[in-house]
C-alpha cells in the first residue's frame, strides 16, 4: 500500500530532474494548483506525467490511440481515482492505489484504464506504517541518490454533475512487496527505475484492444499465429508480461542481497535512524533508503 508521499520541490527543480531520466516533459497543465509538500495525502493535488491526448476526449472519458500524441505532458491531478463513468465523487470509494494483480486479471474498474491511461506519479518518496504490537511507525521510503523516485499509475478524467470543470484523478499501481521490503509492508508501489521501465509502462501500443482482446496482426492476411487466440496481457509485450519481469528482477536482485541484508537487519538497533540501505538495480541511481521517520501527521490515516 502507498498511502502518502513527499514532494517539497519547486517546479523548476522538477522538470531539472525529470532530465535525468530523459523525460521532455513539453507542458505542466495546472501548474499553479500544485502545491509542493513533504506529506501529501489522499485527496490531495499532485502532478503526474502521461503522454498528450486530443482535447475532446476528456468528455467521453476515452483517448483516442490512433491520434494521440506521443509527447509528454505534466499534470496536476487529484489523488484517489474517480471513474470517468461517474457523475458524483463518491468519496467512500478507495482508489488511491491499483493492485497490479488485477490489472493483469483485466476485471473491475480497471480494465478500461489499465491498457490506454497509463502515468507516471512523481514524488521524493513514499511513506509506509511498520506494525509493531498496537503501534504504527511510519517509515519513509527514498531513493538514496536523493533524486526522484518514480511510480507506475493509472488516470482518468470525469465532468461531474456538481462541477463545472474537469477532473482528472489518479491511482498509484501497488504490487506484493520484493524481500526487500516486506519486512515493511505487505505491498508497495510498482517503482519505475529505469529509463526502459518508464518507456514500458507509459507505452500503451500494445495495449490495443479490440473484441474479444486478440492481437493487430491477426488482420493481416496469410499471417499464422497460435498467439492470436491469447490475450492481449499475456503476451511478451503485454501488461502482464511487465508486472512478471520486474518480479523476477526483484527476485534476482533479492537473491544477491539477501545474506547482506540480514547481517544488516540484525545489527539495526530500535532507535537508529537508518533503518535499511538495499539495492533494487545496479545502477547507483536506484539506491532505496528506508529512513524511520514521522511525517508531519505521525498517525495514519485510516482509507
Amino acid at each position: 500500500m502507498c498511502g502518502r508521499f513527499s514532494l517539497r520541490l519547486e517546479p523548476q527543480v522538477i522538470r531539472h530532474e525529470l532530465d535525468r531520466y530523459n523525460l521532455p516533459v513539453n507542458e505542466w497543465i495546472d501548474q499553479d494548483q500544485f502545491v509542493p509538500r513533504y506529506n501529501i495525502a489522499p485527496r490531495s493535488l499532485a502532478p503526474v506525467i502521461r503522454h498528450s491526448s486530443p482535447k475532446n476526449s476528456s468528455r467521453l472519458g476515452m483517448e483516442s490511440l490512433e491520434d494521440s500524441s506521443h509527447q509528454l505532458v505534466m499534470q496536476t491531478m487529484k489523488w484517489g481515482l474517480v471513474p470517468h463513468w461517474s457523475k458524483y465523487e463518491d468519496k467512500s470509494l478507495n482508489t488511491i492505489n491499483a493492485r497490479s494483480e488485477n490489472l493483469v486479471s483485466g476485471g473491475g474498474m480497471w480494465n478500461s484504464l489499465r491498457g490506454r491511461k497509463r502515468c507516471v506519479v512523481v514524488c521524493q518518496g513514499y511513506y509506509e506504517w511498520l506494525s509493531k504490537g498496537k503501534d504504527k511507525i511510519p517509515h519513509f521510503t527514498k531513493p538514496k541518490s536523493g533524486h526522484l523516485l518514480l511510480l507506475a499509475g493509472l488516470y482518468d478524467s470525469v465532468e461531474l454533475q456538481d462541477r463545472t470543470d474537469t477532473l482528472w484523478s489518479f491511482s498509484i499501481v501497488t504490487t506484493a512487496a520484493s524481500n526487500e521490503f516486506a519486512w515493511l509492508h505487505d505491498r508497495q508501489p510498482v517503482i519505475l527505475s529505469t529509463q526502459k521501465d518508464i518507456d514500458q509502462w507509459l507505452d500503451t501500443s500494445s495495449q490495443r484492444f479490440l473484441v474479444g482482446m486478440v492481437p493487430k496482426e491477426v488482420g493481416k492476411i496469410g499471417m499464422e499465429s497460435s498467439s492470436f487466440i491469447l490475450p492481449i496481457s499475456v503476451r511478451k509485450d503485454g501488461i502482464e508480461a511487465m508486472f512478471s519481469k520486474q518480479k523476477q528482477a526483484q527476485a534476482t536482485s533479492a537473491t544477491k542481497s539477501t545474506s547482506t541484508m540480514k547481517r544488516k537487519h540484525d545489527q539495526v538497533s530500535p532507535k537508529s535512524t537508518k533503518i535499511l540501505a538495499t539495492k533494487i538495480e545496479d545502477s547507483s541511481d536506484s539506491d532505496i533508503e528506508i529512513l524511520e521517520h514521522h511525517p508531519p501527521f505521525a498517525k495514519k490515516k485510516k482509507i
